[in-house]
């Protein structure tokens, strides 16, 4: 597990490399455009991000150093290590953002590709895409949405981030991706993580997580959402084990295959609504009545 952390650290520090970025910046300025909002690329860009995910060779090609803030390119050898690495750590200790993250990261290339074309395919969607909207605090106004009034969607979020200790800016930026506009899938992902438990009615500890995360799994394929939602009802104690497989499973399943895509809605623009109105809208089933409500500061890689 050293010799993981250790290529890990190796990959991070690559991102700070001045002679690289100042190299690098022009070229992949000059080669990559924006059409509507969306990342496209010429001809021998597109052919170079196939061979990437195609070639049984190394693939790292130095186009790739600058498609976002942040990007780390690594060849498919080093994103098999590190899904591997990421993955045993993640499932160890959940608590360990970083490792959550490059799983996600590493193993989420076709995934992301599929949610982004469902996307594309949704007005909805479609707008997120290319308006590209970012949920920090920068963009969030907290205050706003805690005047809101009681039944809100807003008010709840607000609710949940308050008494959980929870912040918008919690989330980790996107390293490992190589296409811009799958790292923007894979943000957004994690930024309305937290709005998946507020209008599915679900707390942040280890049950409401792993229920989360089997809606999850069926909205948007993730191997992740997958991992964590096999994974961990064995962390569970034996009376939310038996409730999660007797109740919340059920549901999940259900919820999660008949809830209306979860990635194409505008969650900024329903903080006003009633929050049961809303759920009715997304064809999400009232969440089951019981389940505590305990704190637990966690899951900020999502």
């Amino acid at each position: 597990m050293n010799s993981f952390t250790n290529i890990y650290k190796t990959l991070n520090y690559s991102k700070y490399s001045y002679f690289r970025r100042l190299n690098l910046l022009q070229v992949c300025k000059s080669r990559v455009t924006r059409h509507h909002g969306l990342a496209t690329y010429s001809t021998d860009v597109k052919e170079e991000n196939e061979e990437m995910h195609t070639d049984s060779e190394d693939n790292h090609h130095p186009g790739y150093d600058y498609l976002y803030s942040g990007h780390i390119p690594t060849t498919r050898f080093q994103k098999t290590l590190l899904a591997i690495g990421s993955g045993i750590t993640a499932i160890v200790d959940p608590a360990r953002d970083d490792m959550v993250s490059a799983f996600g990261e590493t193993t989420g290339y076709f995934a992301l590709q599929r949610l982004r074309e469902k996307m594309l395919k949704d007005p909805v969607g479609r707008q997120i895409l290319e308006e590209r909207p970012i949920l920090n605090s920068s963009t969030l106004d907290i205050d706003y949405l805690g005047s809101l009034p009681e039944n809100t969607f807003g008010k709840h979020y607000w609710k949940f981030l308050t008494k959980n200790g929870f912040s918008p800016d919690a989330r980790l930026p996107v390293q490992f991706v190589d296409d811009d506009d799958l790292q923007y899938v894979m943000l957004r992902y994690r930024q309305i993580h937290d709005l998946f438990h507020t209008v599915l009615g679900m707390p942040p500890h280890m049950l409401g997580e792993v229920i989360v995360k089997m809606v999850e799994t069926f909205q948007t394929g993730l191997p992740m959402c997958a991992l964590a939602a096999m994974f961990g009802p064995v962390r569970l104690g034996p009376v939310h084990r038996q409730k999660y497989f007797t109740t919340y499973l059920p549901w999940a399943i259900k919820c999660g295959s008949s809830a209306k895509f979860l990635m194409a809605v505008y969650y900024e623009k329903h903080w006003e609504q009633d929050l049961q109105e809303f759920r009715q809208e997304l064809n999400i089933i009232e969440p089951p009545p019981g389940i505590g409500r305990k704190k637990k500061n966690t899951e900020n890689a999502s």
